[in-house]
């Protein structure tokens, strides 16, 4: 059985204009000590689901479909079991520190918090727990007692993986963790999140838009686009020889130093992402599309087949597919 196991999960907002869905019918696994990448643009649904993987969505968002976490199933969870699984069995380390942490409270204190209502140790065992965890993720021990305002932006972030780890759960989501960050510190936190991942054993979906990124992080990569799940495969693999024309374009938005398919000329795509209240018909992308066709408006995709553990959802693999 997978740690974790989305199956048809929609989310949908509700808005003064009316209902906005944000995330449809997204489907995906996560072995234990496995990272599955989540990319895609601003807009396409990657928050929406970390954030419903916890039941952390705004009231009123309407949510179907089944989050299977060591086979239970969250979303139909009662609140008691709900508060036992957050922290404990999974964590979430949120896109923005400095508004994630509170900021009349010193760090120590905030993840103290967790630990002392999952495990309910002595205030002397937390605080040594709390001193070792801030270690752990390349901070001295003394920086516990700052506010978060007396914190770089890397530091903060730090912080945060530390909350996320203090309770020692299964599964850490990864929501963007190095975005507001500038590029000598996003690498100094790639690295801990590696090391930590790789030294315990941890569960991972890791979030974020840029594909070099994920290929240096992540087993697999899954890339969303209107707010569906359109390619997935082993991280190298969709990086180096993506299939859907969305994931090329994405793919070479973030070009390697070094790398001869980056030389010849910048890669990119223009436009933007779809309105979710107002998508395209047929293959959500078509309209930014450069190798779209006449039946590329009419037909809704499905994942087919792209090659070994691979999948994407466009109409050209779906002709390649049939031929095999």
């Amino acid at each position: 059985m997978s740690l974790l196991e989305v199956r048809d999960l929609s989310v949908t907002y509700r808005t003064q204009a009316g209902e906005v869905p944000a995330a449809r019918n997204v489907n995906f696994s996560i072995e234990r000590g496995e990272v599955l990448g989540l990319a895609g643009e601003s807009g396409c649904g990657k928050s929406t689901v970390a954030h419903a993987l916890l039941r952390l969505l705004p009231e009123g968002t309407t949510t179907s479909g089944q989050v299977l976490l060591g086979g239970e199933d969250v979303l139909t969870m009662k609140w008691g079991a709900l508060r036992a699984v957050r922290w404990d069995r999974a964590s979430i380390v949120f896109q923005g520190a400095m508004h994630a942490l509170n900021p009349v409270r010193r760090v120590g204190d905030q993840i103290a918090e967790a630990i002392q209502i999952h495990d309910r140790i002595s205030p002397k065992l937390t605080g040594r727990r709390v001193e070792e965890l801030v270690e752990q993720v390349g901070l001295p021990a003394r920086r516990a007692r700052d506010f978060p305002h007396e914190l770089s932006g890397g530091q903060r972030q730090r912080i945060m993986v530390a909350m996320a780890l203090a309770c020692k759960p299964d599964l850490v989501i990864a929501d963007e963790p190095t975005t507001a960050l500038d590029v000598m510190i996003q690498a100094q936190v790639l690295n801990l999140i590696q090391s930590l991942q790789a030294e315990l054993g941890l569960s991972m979906l890791f979030i974020t838009h840029d594909l070099s990124v994920m290929v240096d992080v992540c087993d697999r990569i899954a890339v969303m686009y209107g707010g569906e799940i359109i390619e997935e495969g082993p991280a190298r693999a969709v990086f180096d020889t993506p299939v859907h024309p969305y994931t090329k374009a994405l793919s070479g938005a973030f070009p390697r130093v070094g790398e001869q398919r980056f030389r010849r000329a910048p890669l990119g795509l223009g436009g933007d992402p779809p309105d979710p209240a107002n998508l395209p018909s047929g293959c959500s992308f078509h309209p930014r599309c450069p190798e779209a066709f006449d039946e590329c408006p009419k037909v809704e995709p499905r994942l087919y087949n792209a090659g070994t553990g691979r999948r994407a959802a466009c109409l050209l693999v779906r002709s390649k597919d049939a031929a095999r």
